[in-house]
């Protein structure tokens, strides 16, 4: 006797968020807004385009022997054509983003073909005479499941792609051709997409997308942003409300969606994005130029990164160098340590692609409850073993990522930035691990070692309380305000639960960074920003009142934000701080800010 299961996209495990009522179709349409997480810039108007992932019904039989071969064939055969669509997939993304975006799906092709999974699968069919599509299913989901469940975000984004490939292999199973064209210009709403789905969806030209799942840092969200495209995330059952062909405008700077806008809406959401487009083509004509205000104080901008590729960008941008290269993509299949030579080769290649400019490296700022040498499965990986600690406690991967940072520093411009920091032992045992390495490789090559600059990132409520012996001992400071504002206020930024309450403008963060940075400027400690705080227009001119003169943002963010430095002086953005810091709500924060603003 066999029984159906239906295989689907994987549904939310996150609570409805918004408004719960059904949007009926009886009756003229009532206007009715939501609110999300504004992932990607601009404003979207337009119509709906539904996204739905294709459902499958498959068997759950035993095999007949005979049969065990030609299942064993089906799968490989799946296998084949989906690492074709990945190699297309592959190609667009180079062709649109270059080919640091592209190493998402080498990466999937990567894990598809990964030996042991491949004789899970094939053994499970020939054992247990389980179909190739329910072996699928059950092993690609298992590492689904592990990954979604872990509290480390990096982990959380890299479950993406066990549901990808799963899908994928379970799709060519049926034979069916991947989906991939839509109306031309519309607006996309989805339960979930994948980066593969936004690359192909891309090329109809979409004003925009919409999820009912996702995050800020996702990778859908930062492909969204390289391409220019609005996205807005996290609206927890969104996607149930609303069909094909619905009016809508999207907001992915405040994350606001509203369906059946009224004309005045349209008209009031046109205007807004007729001016931001009007402001960033003015401010891209002076993006190359140094940003100073408008009493002649200079801000610096500096960019975050991920993959050596977007460094093409930061000329055109105005950058003045990487503030933030994040190394955890270095990471294979999402866990395995590069060795120390793929690191050397890759940071030295960066490193002399942008001298004299600065290349800020951060050490590798992952959780522990997914790494393969992890001894145990931990209840709050967040709270737990991550950051600063397995670096400590795991030497090896401590010193044959500084070795590979000393070595590739012959142009003297890489800086090394340390996570997650809460004491200053922690720092001592990185410096001292310096110096041992560095006398190490100064007698193996009969030459002087150059130690770089070391920072400490500034993102929990322990680093705030001793920011004054901290910034006494390293050379500079970063100040990860998502980290910092999750910890400070006890709430996880992808929870959608308590989503409401993780406010960057709470005035426990504003005065821990007015706090932060005039200590570290009494100090004479260089402090910038990195967090997402430093792209909000919002909070430039108290962060600048604050006393912080370096900013490290996504490289499309910054000519915009150089344009915004020249409309303001000291004087104002320092009163600005002051008045900020003594107001006792957010509300009353966010309305001075916008006022300020307003009266620019």
């Amino acid at each position: 006797m066999s029984e159906h299961i239906t295989t689907q996209a994987e549904p939310s495990a996150q609570p409805e968020k918004g408004r719960k009522k059904k949007i009926v179709a009886s009756g003229p349409p009532r206007e009715d807004s939501f609110r999300g997480i504004g992932a990607s810039r601009g404003i979207a108007i337009g119509t709906t385009y539904a996204f739905e992932k294709e459902q499958y019904e498959h068997e759950i039989k035993t095999l007949e022997a005979g049969n065990v071969d030609e299942e064993i064939e089906r799968f490989l055969g799946a296998l084949t054509r989906s690492e074709k669509e990945l190699k297309k997939i592959e190609r667009v993304t180079t062709r649109k983003l270059g080919k640091g975006y592209a190493n998402l799906f080498e990466a999937q092709i990567m894990l598809m073909h990964d030996p042991v999974l491949i004789d899970t699968i094939t053994g499970r069919i020939r054992e247990e005479r389980v179909t190739a599509a329910l072996a699928v299913e059950e092993e690609f989901g298992h590492y689904f499941e592990q990954f979604r469940n872990s509290e480390d975000q990096f982990f959380q984004e890299r479950a993406c792609d066990f549901r990808d490939i799963k899908d994928r292999i379970i799709r060519n199973l049926h034979i069916r051709k991947l989906h991939s064209w839509i109306p031309e210009g519309t607006i996309v709403v989805s339960e979930h997409l994948s980066p593969a789905d936004v690359i192909l969806l891309s090329r109809s030209n979409v004003k925009g997308f919409v999820t009912d799942t996702g995050g800020k840092t996702s990778h859908i969200s930062l492909i969204c942003k390289s391409l220019n495209i609005p996205i807005v995330v996290g609206l927890g059952n969104f996607s149930q409300l609303v069909a094909t062909g619905n009016q809508i405008i999207i907001d992915g700077t405040t994350g606001t969606v509203v369906v059946h806008p009224t004309e005045k809406t349209i008209a009031r959401y046109s205007k807004k994005r007729d001016e931001e487009l009007q402001f960033e083509a003015d401010a891209s004509l002076t993006a190359d130029q140094p940003a100073y205000t408008r009493c002649g104080v200079r801000i610096s901008f500096y960019s975050n990164i991920d993959f050596k590729e977007e460094l093409d960008g930061l000329e055109t941008s105005g950058s003045e160098g990487v503030g933030l290269f994040r190394t955890e993509n270095l990471f294979i299949d999402g866990t395995k340590v590069p060795r120390e030579t793929e690191q050397f080769s890759y940071y030295r290649e960066m490193a002399e692609t942008i001298a004299p400019m600065p290349l800020v490296i951060r050490l590798f700022d992952i959780g522990g409850d997914k790494l393969l040498y992890s001894p145990v499965r931990e209840p709050n990986p967040n709270l737990g073993w991550r950051g600063i600690r397995i670096l400590i406690d795991v030497p090896e991967i401590l010193e044959n990522q500084l070795s590979a940072v000393l070595r590739a520093n012959t142009q003297g411009n890489i800086h090394i930035l340390l996570p997650m920091i809460t004491s200053l032992e922690e720092i001592g045992i990185i410096k001292t691990t310096l110096d041992k390495l560095c006398g190490e490789i100064a007698g193996q090559s009969g030459h002087a070692c150059e130690k770089p600059f070391v920072g400490a990132m500034i993102e929990v409520p322990a680093a705030v309380e001793i920011i004054e012996e901290i910034t006494a001992c390293v050379d500079f400071i970063s100040i990860g305000t998502n980290d910092l504002t999750q910890y400070t206020l006890a709430v996880d930024r992808n929870n959608v639960i308590v989503q409401d309450l993780f406010d960057k403008f709470h005035p426990a963060i504003m005065r821990q960074l007015y706090r932060i940075i005039s200590t570290a400027q009494k100090n004479r400690c260089t402090a910038s920003i990195c967090g997402d705080m430093a792209s909000d227009p919002m909070a430039l001119p108290f962060l600048i009142g604050c006393g912080l003169r370096k900013f490290s943002v996504v490289s499309a963010d910054i000519p915009k934000l150089k344009k915004m430095v020249a409309t303001v002086t000291l004087d104002q953005t320092e009163a600005l701080a002051l008045e900020c810091i003594r107001l006792d709500s957010a509300e009353k924060i966010k309305g001075r800010l916008e006022d300020f603003l307003a009266a620019l």
